[in-house]
Formats: structure tokens, C-alpha cells, sequence
């Protein structure tokens, strides 16, 4: 869909109205051309819009999430259990960066709000847990990221309890080939599931259950079969007819590795570089990332997933970690300043200061004229990375090959 179709939708995204209008004028005359500061600077201001996320919805019933984002159509969004799930994780991370106990205050209300929406059989609602909402696959194991960081870093044994109930409903609708196809996400399987699966194996690891450990495998052994020759993955978009926004691709590689380096497990980390490598060779010397990919990594859009070029900051900061090949640092440094140049600063519009779009332009067709929170985490998780070099998450538990 191209900009004039878009615009010609009015009553929908509400071109018109002030904040609206200058954030197209911006992006029309020069996208992604905003003043690059450090990193301390781009840190505080995407965590305090994170904060913002979370204060607009502490009189509403869901207090304690963070909002989804912020968006033309809608405005403030619900609290979103899947992201505010590891959003928890990046502010703990931040607390103890800036030796702030705020941050850890609002990763605890986080974590009660999620622990409150836990079905008796281990399940959580997916999408904002509105009536009507099933549980999904994908949003589960986001989840139980943030139930790990509550039992590993805030000490609540709650959390743990809850990451065990919520592993055991994982493994209950996993098919036998270790695909999932029931509780998906348009009702179809998902190589991204891996992303899942990495919170599976840490729950695994931590409580040492080998039924957590194999299920794990399962879905990551499966996932290996899906990518193609090119390193690129089949299956990876969110319906079949379209091709995967590199969002997807990101949460793909990044399951694969951490999983790799959680199970000890050298197919894993292999797959996950492949694909990294494959995507730094189409990176754009200012860090530009197209939105999508089909197989062979050939572009199919115009337009940059602002979401999965943060992602894949995290993705060649962990293989630099890993692998010390300054390939992939080069390619984290210039996929941060991109995301640095999309995040406006100079101003005093509190929506507007310190968000992440989902695209640039902002009508991209992902996340289109949105400022989703998980740009946001993704981002503050690639600056706190580059700050402490060290895994953000950390990896709290490892099994023995």
C-alpha cells in the first residue's frame, strides 16, 4: 500500500490532526535524519517513554502492563502481556545500570499484573487479554521471560512457579514433530516460535526438567528445517502469503542463538549465524534494513521495520560476544545509529519524545503509524548491551552437553 492510498483512508489515521500531520511532513521530506547523541542520552529517553507506557494505564483496569504503544487510529493502547513480559527484563537491566531501584518497582508491578492474568492450566491470554482472547504460543514464551527475570534477578518464587505452570502448557500442545500448530497466531505455524522455545529451555535448564529440555529441542529441531539454502527461513511470516518482516526474521535468529548457547547446542548457534551473516551482507552502509525478505534476502519493501533493525543490533552485539568477529560489531553500531536516527528528541511532545516507530516512513506497512513498545525494549536493550558488555538478558542457566 502506497502513501497516497494510505492517506486516502482519512477517517481511519486522522491525517489532519497536528501530531499527526507534522509526523508525516517529517518523515515525507527526511525520514530517519535525526540528530545522533549518545547512547546515555537515546537510553534515558526511550526508558522514560517506556515509563510514560506504563503511567498511562495506572488508573485503568489493566495497571501495572505497559501500553502496547501509541498509535494514529487509537491513540494509548491496552497494556500488552506479551511485551510488557520482557520489558521486564530491559528495566531491571536498567536499574541496575543506573543503580535506579524505580526501575525494579516497576518490573515488580509488571510481574503482578502478569501473574494475575495466569489461567489455572498455566496459560496466558494473548493480544491485550480482552474477552473473547485465546492463548498464543508466541506471546506465552515472552511471558515467561519476564517470569524468569523476576525469579532469577527479584528473588520471587512465585515467578518461578509460574514459569513451570506456564512451561507445562508449552509442552502439552507441542505436536509430535515439535511444531506448533494450535494456539498460533492466525492460526498457522511459526519458525519465530524459537523466541518461545529459548524461555522453555531456560525454565528448563534452571529447574534442570528434562521434559522442558526436549521439548525445547523439538521445536528448534524443526525449526532447522525450515530455513533454505540461501540461510533464510520458510514459515517465519506472520501468514503464509506474505513474506516475513525482518521483525520476525530478528526473533527468529535470536531464539536459535540463545537457545544455542543455553543447550550447548552448535547446530542452533550455526543456523542463527548463517541467517546474521546473510543479513549484514544486505545491510546499507547507514544501517538500513528493508522491511521484509524473501528467500535469497531479496528486499520486497521500500520502507525500514524500525523494530527489526534494533533487533538485529541485539543479534550481532550477541555474536560479537560470542564469535569476537568485528563484522558483526560494525553492523550492531551502524544498525543502532539508524534507530538512533528515527527517535525524536528534540521535542517536547511526550508521545512523541523517545518512541520508536514500528517503520520509517511511519507508514510502513509494519507497526503503520505506530509507536509499539517493543521497538522501544528492543532498542534500550541494544544501547544497555553496548553499555555493559554483557548479555541483555543474561543467561542465567546453561545445560551440559
Amino acid at each position: 500500500m502506497n502513501f497516497i492510498d494510505l492517506i486516502a483512508s482519512p477517517f481511519r489515521y486522522r491525517p489532519w490532526r497536528p501530531r499527526h500531520a507534522k509526523l508525516i511532513a517529517a518523515d515525507l521530506s527526511h525520514p530517519a535524519c535525526e540528530p545522533i547523541r549518545d547512547h546515555d542520552t537515546h537510553l534515558r529517553a526511550t526508558l522514560a517513554w517506556l515509563c510514560l507506557a506504563q503511567d498511562v494505564r495506572r488508573d485503568q483496569s489493566d495497571a501495572g502492563g505497559v501500553a502496547a504503544g501509541w498509535s494514529f487510529e487509537d491513540g494509548w493502547l491496552p497494556s500488552y502481556p506479551e511485551t510488557t513480559g520482557y520489558i521486564i527484563e530491559t528495566f531491571i537491566a536498567a536499574g541496575d545500570y543506573f543503580a535506579d531501584g524505580s526501575y525494579r518497582q516497576r518490573a515488580n508491578q509488571m510481574l503482578d499484573w502478569e501473574l494475575g492474568l495466569q489461567a489455572n492450566d498455566g496459560s496466558f491470554p494473548g493480544h491485550f487479554g480482552e474477552p473473547g482472547s485465546y492463548p498464543v504460543i508466541f506471546n506465552q514464551g515472552q511471558i515467561m521471560h519476564g517470569l524468569i527475570a523476576g525469579y532469577v534477578h527479584l528473588r520471587r518464587d512465585d515467578c518461578l512457579s509460574a514459569a513451570v505452570r506456564a512451561a507445562n502448557w508449552l509442552v502439552a500442545h507441542q505436536d509430535s514433530d515439535g511444531c506448533y500448530r494450535t494456539f498460533e497466531h492466525h492460526g498457522v505455524p511459526h519458525v519465530y516460535n524459537t523466541r518461545a522455545v529459548w524461555a522453555l529451555a531456560s525454565v528448563g535448564a534452571l529447574v534442570n526438567d528434562p521434559r522442558f529440555i526436549a521439548a525445547a529441542t523439538k521445536n528448534l529441531d524443526w525449526a532447522l528445517t525450515q530455513q533454505t539454502a540461501s540461510g533464510w527461513f520458510a514459515t517465519n511470516a506472520f501468514v503464509p502469503s506474505r513474506q516475513p518482516f525482518t521483525h520476525t526474521i530478528a526473533y527468529a535468529i535470536r531464539g536459535l542463538l540463545e537457545s544455542g548457547v543455553i543447550l550447548s547446542r552448535e547446530p542452533y548457534l550455526a543456523s542463527a549465524k548463517r541467517a546474521a551473516l546473510a543479513l549484514l551482507n544486505c545491510q546499507r552502509s547507514d544501517g538500513w534494513l528493508a522491511g521484509t525478505y524473501a528467500d535469497e534476502w531479496r528486499p520486497g519493501a521500500a520502507y525500514a521495520c524500525v523494530t527489526g533493525v534494533a533487533q538485529m543490533a541485539l543479534c550481532w552485539l550477541r555474536l560479537y560476544q560470542i564469535e569476537r568477529d568485528d563484522r558483526f560489531l560494525d553492523a550492531a553500531h551502524k544498525a543502532i545509529a539508524y534507530v538512533k536516527r528515527t527517535q525524536r528528541l528534540d521535542t517536547t511532545d511526550p508521545v512523541i519524545r523517545g518512541a520508536i516507530p514500528g517503520s520509517s516512513p511511519i507508514w510502513g506497512d509494519y507497526s503503520r503509524f505506530e509507536f509499539p513498545n517493543w521497538a522501544a525494549k528492543f532498542f534500550a536493550d541494544a544501547l544497555l548491551m553496548e553499555l555493559t558488555k554483557t548479555a541483555i538478558p543474561v543467561v542465567t542457566a546453561r545445560v551440559m552437553p
